[in-house]
């Protein structure tokens, strides 16, 4: 019933950009906090960028300045642009849906993911 379908990844030379999708369906998008996070072989999932439902950003250092996170509630779809892409920026790409603001509901949930492979 809910579904987070993650698009828009693929393999890039440094450099260069890639815009993720993410289109939410089984849910009151507006009132969530939306989530970029990613997650290499080998190592934990990150955060890479969120923004609220009023529209506020948060971003990881290491992306700060190259990645731009937004939202568009009236296609309850979220973005994430990215610049100058880095080796580094290599990983499986999800997206998450948050909110935590009734005692009755709450929820995180998370998409498939989508693959960001970045040659150097």
């Amino acid at each position: 019933q809910v579904q987070l379908v993650e698009s828009g990844g693929g393999l890039v030379q440094a450099g260069g950009s890639l815009r993720l999708s993410c289109a939410a369906s089984g849910i009151i998008f507006s009132i969530n906090t939306m989530g970029w996070y990613r997650q290499a072989p080998g190592k934990q999932r990150e955060l890479v960028a969120t923004i609220t439902s009023g529209a506020s950003t948060n971003y990881a250092d290491s992306v700060k300045g190259r990645f731009t996170i937004s939202r568009d509630n009236a296609k309850n779809t979220v973005y994430l642009q990215m610049n100058s892409l880095k080796p580094e920026d290599t990983a499986v790409y999800y997206c998450n849906a948050h909110y935590n603001g009734s005692y009755y509901l709450n929820y995180d949930y998370w998409g498939q993911g989508t693959q960001v492979t970045v040659s150097s």
